[in-house]
């Protein structure tokens, strides 16, 4: 990396280069928000000749996606091969000039207009005044002048004020003329290393994402590629499907394992402009595959379910490579390797290492061949009773809500299909996450908390069940208004995974022989989707991270 070389300009070169399209706003910036007064008192310092602090620009022959039209005017793109200026310290000084000294009219987001053609020097004022002002209503005629008049006016146009006016016009302009804008250019830097420089200049803003960087990076006007515009586009597709909450990393992480089989942030920053945006269809194509198939064959029904949305890379990756369904050697290993990453707390921590480290397990897989892996999972009752604590944010516990969605779980008056939504679903207290043994009930048992909330205590119910149906009655009691008004009700508590009431201590309201029963169940279904192994019999299970401090306050 060479040195910041420090240079200057005055603010006719500087003007000019901007209309040349030679420097450019990067999109990673934020939106003009000076006001026009603050601009103002820009102008005021350098008609005073006071510093107004130094510009930064990162000088490159890379094209990124860039703010065009700075000050809302249509500005030429630089021809290929020209270095351009990017603004990484200094953007909202640069726009104030620009459209100060142009007298532009600047459209905020909200909508309101604002004219920097309203900008005027007192030619009344002393130094120790305010010489540009915004407002002159109250000022007497021929005692000001508009700033843009000031500088572009003609020689007639200026001497038609009072002649004693005309030196203090002459002074001004040659100020702003002649003004000395100080400039670091920090040259022939990589884009990683361009937004480091502008993140810790802006050490109070927040940190860029790899995904800014990138929509920057990838911005293709001749191949009409916007890389924010197609993941938007993305989302739009997703949204009908319940699967809009996927993260704008996903898919770089997709695009840089299918590329390079690693996608630590240093890598998707170096990858090429041309082999990501040729990699970019397939890929996304792939990524909505993978979605239909979780949604189709493993039947999750929104994005909320998923015990991690990252779940979505690996399979995208293996649609990739395999457009088609998955064979009947690669099913079973595909499910194995699902519930394997879920119930172990697979991504929840060292995310980008472990993805690397699962693509080659997929490679695997699209060999038709069985991987192995370094982490156990356990799947019996015991372990479900004794580690169900319900955290709708824990990986295993989102596993067998994916399990109770893939019974396609029906509603306890009618039999219906329950309908399952991400908005529903963001919270633990769901009024679609039903107790089974209602807590208010098992709470005047004096039930410890702990094993009231339990996965296995949970069921998937539409909202207004729990609200006016069930409340804090045992189950004894409501169940037997739903056993008259619903005649499926056997096929419909089959839905939830509960069997016969008698065996599983409903008529009874015995919550132990209930929880005994379900997970006798539920460790049947698991145990149908892991394939056995060594390890699950000699190793440690994985477990969520913050199960331990969830526990902790129930010892």
């Amino acid at each position: 990396m060479m040195l910041p070389s420090p240079t200057h300009s005055n603010y006719t070169n500087l003007l000019t280069d901007i209309e040349r399209g030679q420097v450019k706003i990067p999109q990673f910036q934020r939106d003009f928000v000076w006001t026009i007064q603050k601009s103002a008192a820009l102008l005021d310092s350098i008609i005073k000749g006071y510093p107004v602090g130094t510009f930064i620009f990162w000088s490159t022959k890379e094209r990124l996606r860039s703010v065009r039209d700075l000050g809302n005017t249509p500005l030429p793109e630089p021809k290929e091969g020209e270095t351009v200026s990017f603004v990484l310290d200094g953007q909202q000084r640069l726009t104030s000039l620009y459209a100060s000294l142009r007298g532009l009219k600047v459209q905020r987001n909200s909508g309101k207009e604002d004219d920097f053609a309203q900008m005027f020097i007192n030619l009344e004022a002393s130094e120790d005044d305010q010489i540009v002002l915004t407002e002159v209503s109250d000022l007497p005629d021929a005692t000001w002048i508009r700033l843009h008049d000031l500088i572009y006016g003609g020689f007639q146009q200026l001497a038609a004020f009072p002649q004693h006016y005309h030196a203090r016009l002459s002074e001004y302009r040659r100020r702003v003329e002649s003004y000395d804008f100080s400039i670091i250019q920090v040259k022939d830097v990589p884009i990683d290393v361009a937004t480091e420089i502008f993140t810790r200049i802006n050490v109070g803003g927040k940190p860029l994402s790899v995904f800014e960087i990138m929509v920057a990076k990838t911005y293709d006007e001749v191949r009409e590629f916007d890389l924010s515009e197609k993941f938007d586009e993305l989302i739009a597709r997703l949204e009908p499907l319940d699967y809009e909450t996927v993260s704008d990393a996903t898919p770089l992480q997709l695009v840089s394992l299918i590329l390079t089989k690693d996608c630590k942030k240093q890598t998707i920053l170096k990858l090429s402009k041309t082999a990501f945006i040729d990699a970019w269809p397939r890929a996304i194509d792939a990524f909505e595959r993978a979605v239909e198939f979780f949604r189709n064959s493993y039947r999750i029904p929104v994005s909320q379910l998923l015990p991690y949305n990252t779940l979505l890379v690996p399979f995208a990756y293996f649609f990739y490579h395999h457009p088609d369904k998955p064979s009947a050697e690669q099913r079973p290993l595909l499910e194995d390797f699902f519930w394997r990453c879920s119930l172990g707390a697979r991504y929840s921590s060292s995310v980008e290492s472990k993805l690397a480290q699962d693509v080659r397990r997929i490679d695997l897989i699209l060999e038709g061949k069985s991987p192995d892996y370094d982490w156990a999972v356990d799947t019996t009752p015991e372990f479900l009773l004794d580690n169900g604590w319900f955290n709708a944010g824990r990986s295993s516990i989102k596993a067998i809500l994916c399990l109770y969605a893939f019974q396609q779980p029906k509603s306890f008056n009618d039999n219906s299909l329950v309908s399952i939504r991400n908005y529903w679903l963001k919270q633990a207290n769901s009024k679609n996450y039903h107790h089974f043994f209602p807590r208010a009930y098992l709470g005047k048992a004096k039930v410890e908390e702990w094993k009231i909330n339990n996965i296995l205590n949970i069921t998937i119910v539409d909202d207004y069940l729990n609200k006016r149906e069930i409340r804090a009655k045992p189950p004894a009691t409501y169940m037997k208004g739903f056993k008259k008004s619903n005649k499926a009700l056997a096929e419909t508590m089959s839905s939830h995974l509960i069997g016969d009431l008698d065996e599983f201590g409903i008529w009874e309201n015995d919550y132990e022989v209930f929880l005994q029963q379900r997970a006798l169940l539920i460790s049947a279904e698991l145990g149908k989707r892991i394939i056995s192994r060594q390890i699950d019999t000699d190793g440690q299970p994985a477990r969520d991270d913050d199960y331990e401090e969830e526990m902790a306050g129930f010892e």
